[in-house]
């Protein structure tokens, strides 16, 4: 019988950082993943699928260029689901690749089948068929994810009524699309296709969505996908899901109903825990699956079972999947490490996107922290003109009483790649005179940090150091 100094079950990016950061350390890891190819959710059917979508979306449709050249104009008239799906299995090829290339060089042993346990330090692989083996570890990481909620009363037939894995392998674009749940994946789903020109319902029973967002931030992205032709319908359930053949019909509970060609249902995901036989070694999950953990060493109540990822529940980022997996792995092999820094950035790949880090304005008012409010439209910086960005915004949030930035909300093109700006400055604890009195590049949209700073700067008491003596007569 095998024996490993760590098993991962799962290979997304929780499990690849924590298997490579493991076999850097010179101990014998063992991967183990049910799905033909590496790479987990976040590679197959999550993240890196939905932001090539929508790279391909922007760049085929002509997205960026219509405020110069009108909304009428396109990259390609006819853009087809199989121009999507071209795009989108190259670039999920180059990341299978990549990932085995790295198993290899760093002599990471990785097997393909059904793991469950069978003991404290053991476990069972169905490996094909009737065949199984029988593997042991000193420690083990859970990094299996996540996979679609799909209830009872939502009738999918993986054409006309999808999940967001299903929508990959759609056959044709609709003409139009009702996405029910206004989360992360909804929202991004909803407006990539709108940006294709499809008439886009999206439902969400909750009054708000996206509450984890600032609401300033909210309230603009609102004004701008409504503008791009979202019909967004909040505060109401849907009561009854039909298809209806050549159309999918939605009863909701305020009496309106809407049809489309088309139905996503992007409400909720579910830990992909039950296939583990997780009774074996006394662990239980949420009703959603989730495993609970120490948040500083990702330890489950069985000390030498971890979990890291999806599967432990918020914030479910690829991002912080990859973090929480290698020091998982370091503190399961006895390795000191850096502790985590409370301060992460949020990336919502929209149309357009929105990235935050940091405490929001509902955050800061909730601590009663004095605060002032800086903020620029990136069609106030000379490289958003050059860009044709005729909308955008940086919102920045500086403390009254100790000038430290307390957090930044970006909404517009680059969202994601500006936001790490923000995020130096707050984990390195700088302040609002970081960006008065730094040079940025000109023209660039991370000169917005300047015109926001100094926009907070302006309404701020004068610092000490920046007053002038009064001259001696």
């Amino acid at each position: 019988m095998e024996h490993y100094d760590l098993i991962v079950i799962g290979s997304g990016p929780a499990g690849r950082a924590a298997a490579i950061q493991a076999a850097k350390l010179q101990r014998r890891v063992l991967v183990i993943e049910r799905n033909p190819r590496m790479g987990g959710v976040s590679v197959h059917t999550g993240t890196i699928p939905s932001k090539t979508l929508r790279e391909t979306v922007m760049n085929l449709s002509g997205w960026r260029e219509r405020s110069f050249y009108g909304r009428s104009y396109r990259a390609k008239q006819e853009i087809k689901a199989s121009d999507l799906k071209e795009r989108l299995h190259k670039t999920l090829d180059h990341e299978v690749d990549i990932m085995e290339h790295q198993f290899t060089r760093n002599h990471v042993e990785s097997m393909t089948g059904d793991a469950h346990f069978i003991g404290m330090n053991e476990i069972e692989v169905d490996v094909s068929g009737d065949e199984n083996c029988h593997l042991t570890a000193d420690k083990f990481l859970i990094a299996t994810g996540t996979h679609t909620y799909r209830p009872d009363y939502i009738p999918f037939n993986k054409t006309t009524v999808v999940d967001g894995d299903d929508l990959l392998e759609m056959d044709k674009i609709p003409r139009s699309l009702i996405v029910i749940g206004a989360g992360v994946i909804g929202v991004e789903y909803a407006t990539m296709f709108s940006a294709l020109d499809v008439r886009v319902t999206l439902v969400e029973p909750r009054p708000t969505f996206l509450d984890f967002i600032d609401k300033t931030l909210i309230a603009e992205f609102t004004q701008q996908i409504r503008t791009n032709g979202v019909d967004l319908r909040l505060g109401s359930a849907v009561e009854k899901v039909e298809d209806k053949g050549s159309f999918v019909e939605i009863s909701m509970a305020n009496g309106r109903h809407v049809r489309a060609e088309m139905l996503l249902f992007a409400a909720g995901r579910m830990g992909s825990t039950q296939s583990l036989n997780l009774d074996a070694v006394g662990l239980k999950t949420d009703k959603r699956g989730r495993l609970d953990v120490n948040r500083k060493t990702y330890q489950t109540d069985v000390p030498h079972i971890y979990a890291a990822g999806d599967v432990i529940g918020h914030p479910s980022l690829a991002s912080t999947s990859l973090q929480q997996g290698r020091i998982a792995s370091c503190h399961a092999l006895e390795i000191p490490t850096l502790p985590e820094s409370p301060w992460f950035p949020y990336g919502v790949y929209s149309v357009p996107e929105m990235s935050t880090v940091g405490m929001s304005e509902e955050e800061v008012n909730e601590l009663s922290i004095p605060y002032e409010v800086g903020v620029a439209r990136f069609s106030e910086t000379s490289r958003g003109h050059i860009m044709g960005l005729d909308r955008g915004m940086l919102k920045m949030l500086v403390s009254l009483k100790t000038r430290r930035l307390l957090g930044v909300q970006i909404v517009g093109e680059g969202a994601t790649e500006l936001i790490h700006i923000a995020q130096a400055v707050l984990n390195l604890k700088g302040t609002v005179d970081y960006f008065v009195e730094n040079t940025f590049n000109y023209p660039t949209l991370a000169e917005a940090y300047k015109v926001a700073g100094l926009d907070a700067f302006n309404r701020m008491p004068i610092p000490d150091e920046f007053k002038v003596s009064p001259k001696k007569k």
